[in-house]
């Protein structure tokens, strides 16, 4: 299975469009069917789940979505994005990492390979069949610390990596709270069940800077999905034009303007630079 997982490393990357060997090595020294139960499994497709018919582990190296509670449309996702994900956020070595949102623990994992020894990952869960799941999956891994608790909530750690993996209409203030200088904080911005982008938010010494990804679409996260700001968000995403994401501002120290591209409740994304303070 060696070399099928180094393939398999080798065709995720390529398609997420990342040149990456630590990357790569990461996801080639997990194996997947620890962490999605036993087969057949059921495959994400267009047109719903599908099953696979089989118990060969080989099928879980490529880049699909596979249920691990289909019921409620909980899967352990997309390869090819998390990939991309990873090298934008950039864990380093000795980073202290926290995983919101860790289904079974796949891709916790894969971030404590890239944190290595020397680094911490902090898994949180809040679905308690998948957070002892995730707690067997990696009791293995004497970096890495599992608990089943919102991942919206203060306390959080401070964290030099904020991984979420499922969808918000604005970042919480914990998150961005926890986020050590020079932080990093990716997570999918996304109305409820529609399709949204996944936003890295860094924590520079002029402010943060933030900038979409990739397009994504992720089960929401309870706690961070408020209906009220659902209809202004899909609205900024159709207009086609996310690319142009610069930063993020508090309202308190900035006021929404035409540079605006979504204004939460006490914040907004804008397409201006960060600049220095009394420079415009």
């Amino acid at each position: 299975m060696n070399n099928v997982r180094r393939r398999y490393a080798e065709m995720i990357t390529a398609k997420a469009g990342i040149d990456d060997s630590r990357v790569a090595r990461a996801f080639s020294s997990v194996e997947r069917e620890r962490f999605v139960g036993p087969g057949p499994w059921k495959f994400l497709t267009d047109n719903g789940y599908s099953n696979t018919n089989s118990i060969d582990p080989t099928l879980l190296y490529d880049d699909v979505v596979i249920g691990l509670v289909p019921e409620k449309l909980i899967n352990n996702g997309e390869p090819s994005l998390h990939a991309r994900c990873m090298a934008a956020v950039a864990p380093m070595p000795g980073d202290h990492v926290l995983h919101i949102g860790c289904g079974s623990g796949y891709y916790t994992a894969i971030l404590a390979e890239l944190v290595g020894p020397t680094g911490v990952v902090y898994a949180l869960e809040i679905e308690p069949l998948l957070a002892k799941e995730a707690l067997s999956n990696l009791e293995s891994r004497k970096n890495v610390f599992v608990a089943c608790r919102s991942g919206a909530e203060a306390p959080l750690p401070p964290c030099d990596v904020i991984y979420v993996s499922a969808g918000a209409t604005e970042p919480p203030d914990a998150w961005i709270y926890s986020l050590k200088p020079n932080g990093r904080l990716i997570f999918p911005l996304t109305a409820g069940w529609d399709w949204g982008g996944m936003l890295l938010v860094t924590n520079t010494d002029l402010g943060l800077s933030a900038k979409f990804i990739s397009r994504a679409m992720f089960v929401p996260c309870v706690g961070a999905q408020d209906p009220a700001l659902e209809t202004s968000l899909k609205l900024s995403f159709q207009r086609g034009d996310m690319d142009a994401v610069q930063t993020i501002r508090r309202i308190a120290g900035h006021a929404p303007d035409r540079s605006s591209w979504y204004n939460g409740k006490n914040w907004c994304l804008s397409t201006q630079p960060l600049t220095p303070a009394g420079v415009e």
